[in-house]
Formats: C-alpha cells, sequence, structure tokens
C-alpha cells in the first residue's frame, strides 16, 4: 500500500486522537495567529464591494492552501514526515474537544439554575444576544451551535483533509474562521464579506450531509430514533435560510425529539427561523445528550476520513 496514503489517514486519526485528548492549545492557537493576520489584511483591502471582499479571500485561504501544498511536496517521500505534518494540521484545525466542553459547561450552569453564568458562556458558542435569553433560548442556541459546529469544527476539516490532505486541512479552516470574521449579515459586511460566505458554504455543503446523516445512524447512542431523525430530516432540512446548518440541525432535533428553529436575537437584528422538528424545546439534558451524539459523529466522521485517504487515487509520478 502506498505509504504516503497510509501516513495521511494515520494522521488524520492522530490529529483527531490528539484533539479528543488535548482540546486546542491555550496559548498561541495557530487559529488564532490566523484570525490576528487576517484582521490586519482587511485594514489594508477593505472596501464596500464584493471584489475587495474576494481578492481578500483569495489572500486569505490561497496563503494557508499554498504553505499546506509546499508542506506536501516536501513530505510526499518521507511518510513519517508526511504522519507528523498531516497529525499537527489536524489537531491545530479540529475543535471537537471545546465543542462538547462548551457545551457541557452550558448544562451545568442550566442545570443548577445559574443565568448569568450561561448567558456570559454562550458567547464561546455563537454570536447571539444572551441577555435576551432565558433558560430555554440558551438552550436551544446551545443545541443549535453544537449541531452545526459538529459539521464545521469536526466532519468538514477531516473530510477535505482526506480529501486534500493538508492543503485541505489549511485551506478549510482558512475559510471557515474569515466566514466567522466577515460572512455575517452587517452594514459592514454585507458585500465585502459575501465572497467568504459563499466560499464558506460551497466547502460546507458535503460534510454537512454527511454530518446530518451520521446524526442519524447514531442516534440511538442517545435514545433516539434513528426512522424519527430521517423523518425530521427529510422534512425540515430545506427550511432553514442556510444552505448546511439546516443539515445538521434538522437531524439533530429529529435524533433528540425536540423542536429548534423561532426567533433569533442578535445584536442589533433579530430573525425568525422556521422551526425543526416536533418535540418540546430542549433544556439542559438536551445539551448533554447533544454533545455526547456530537463525540460519536465526530468519531465515525475520523474512521471515514482515514478510509477515503487510504481510498485516494494514486498519482502517477511525472516522468
Amino acid at each position: 500500500m502506498d505509504r504516503v496514503k497510509v501516513a495521511d489517514a494515520a494522521g488524520l486519526m492522530a490529529g483527531y486522537g490528539l484533539d479528543a485528548w488535548l482540546g486546542d492549545p491555550r496559548r498561541f492557537h495557530p487559529v488564532a495567529g490566523f484570525g490576528t493576520l487576517a484582521q490586519a489584511l482587511e485594514r489594508r483591502l477593505y472596501r464596500d464591494d464584493r471584489r475587495a471582499g474576494a481578492a481578500y479571500t483569495l489572500i486569505a485561504v490561497g496563503t494557508p492552501a499554498a504553505l499546506g501544498i509546499a508542506a506536501a511536496l516536501a513530505t510526499r517521500r518521507r511518510p513519517v514526515a508526511r504522519f507528523v505534518v498531516t497529525a499537527a494540521a489536524a489537531w491545530t484545525v479540529l475543535g471537537g474537544r471545546t465543542l462538547r466542553a462548551e457545551g457541557a459547561a452550558m448544562s451545568r450552569h442550566l442545570r443548577g439554575g445559574d443565568l448569568p453564568a450561561a448567558r456570559r458562556r454562550l458567547n464561546h458558542l455563537c454570536g447571539r444576544d444572551p441577555e435576551q435569553l432565558d433558560e430555554a433560548e440558551l438552550a436551544r442556541a446551545t443545541v443549535e451551535s453544537v449541531a452545526e459546529n459538529t459539521s464545521d469544527a469536526v466532519v468538514a476539516p477531516l473530510t477535505w483533509g482526506a480529501v486534500a490532505g493538508v492543503p485541505g486541512l489549511l485551506a478549510y479552516r482558512a475559510a471557515n474562521t474569515l466566514d466567522a470574521m466577515v460572512g455575517h449579515r452587517s452594514a459592514r459586511y454585507a458585500r465585502f464579506g459575501t465572497p467568504a460566505a459563499r466560499l464558506d458554504d460551497l466547502l460546507n455543503l458535503a460534510p454537512a450531509r454527511l454530518t446530518a446523516l451520521l446524526t442519524v445512524a447514531a442516534a440511538p447512542q442517545v435514545r433516539g430514533r434513528r426512522a424519527e431523525a430521517l423523518r425530521v430530516w427529510r422534512r425540515d432540512r430545506n427550511d432553514h435560510p442556510s444552505p448546511n446548518a439546516g443539515q445538521c440541525e434538522s437531524a439533530m432535533a429529529g435524533a433528540l425529539g425536540v423542536r429548534l428553529g423561532g426567533r433569533n436575537i442578535y445584536f442589533g437584528r433579530t430573525e425568525t427561523r422556521p422551526y425543526l422538528g416536533d418535540g418540546p424545546r430542549p433544556d439542559f439534558r438536551h445539551i448533554a445528550r447533544a454533545a455526547r451524539l456530537s463525540g460519536t459523529v465526530g468519531v465515525a466522521s475520523a474512521v471515514l476520513a482515514a478510509a477515503t485517504a487510504l481510498a485516494r487515487p494514486r498519482r502517477r509520478a511525472k516522468r
């Protein structure tokens, strides 16, 4: 078997294991460093039009991708180095342990009735205005964030790592980080942030659907029923305004037997989302189940990513 493909597959599994064991680095996180550089680039390139946003996105995503290509070329005949580089890159871009830890913290705060602590914690997961949310809405926001970020922080980077190796890992994380920075709806980013948002949507099309299918398959792990999760997913997945978030959230709603969606309050704006699922509104118990389901989906996606890396067609060497 091709030693490079074995190194890629083993590196993805090792990177997932490092994230599950250690979580995000507490200091000098490379993604945070990328964000700082992206902010500096934005200050130089910002104009209120899409062409400036496209140039910004091309540079900010293309640079990490180019570094990944250089690393892949430098290690194409060195499987041990390839394994180390792939594992380090995967650990850097994954965020499953942190996601589950944030969900667990929110569950503890709500179980104890500590709404001020829960409100302070919410901005670790999403951008809603926590001061406007009661216990039920804090729980809903958390479950929805766990569902969506299972794709963004785990399944999607592993998928692109399986398909394109280190360049795929780095390019995906750069695009997803840019979307979080400039891809949201606001007066400043309505045009400039559109290219980053559209690129993130494109890169997440397949991973979001894979996340939904894995969530349906894993529903019995949290006392859910696969048939019900599948029914809700098929019925509600396209009702969400996002082409990808609705896939993950509807599958999670069906697996947990809850109803998601409704009125979302952000800083300065309000959005009303369609309801997903048929059950009660979630509470702290559903957050714990969502985090457990996210972990199961993550393990399954890591195994699938390794298998995909092993199955990649071998490139013929140039003469």
